[in-house]
């Protein structure tokens, strides 16, 4: 065997573990986003959403910095459930917008500043 054949080889296995290292799911992901909310009534109301979604492992919105902090098991449900299930209850999250109408219908304490 050649030089260049063994560095072949070698540069095709490395990169083989590197891929399969990347594809496996994380079961203690952590992970953290911007969500509108401005009370306690919200942070109740983001963390039921949060937990509400099977994986969901620890869920901690912060009102001042307006920041959730997630602990998933990515094998069960992935960011983007989060921020879905969350925006259902009215409240932006992430990458994903609450229904005009859901927003509305928050208590008048709840109605934060929404970007355009």
């Amino acid at each position: 065997m050649n030089i260049k054949t063994f560095l072949w080889i070698a540069l095709s296995l490395i990169g083989l573990g590197t891929a399969g290292a990347q594809t496996t799911p994380n079961k203690n992901k952590k992970v953290e986003f911007a969500v509108g909310g401005n009370c306690e009534q919200c942070k109740a109301r983001i963390e039921k959403a949060a937990y509400s979604v099977k994986g969901v492992k620890s869920a901690n919105w912060n009102i001042n910095s307006g920041n959730i902090t997630l602990i998933i098991d990515e094998r069960k449900c992935s960011e983007s459930d989060v921020q879905k299930a969350i925006a259902k209850v009215g409240h932006d999250a992430g990458k994903e917008r609450a229904d005009d109408a859901v927003y509305n219908k928050l208590h008048n304490c709840c109605l934060y500043e929404r970007l355009p």
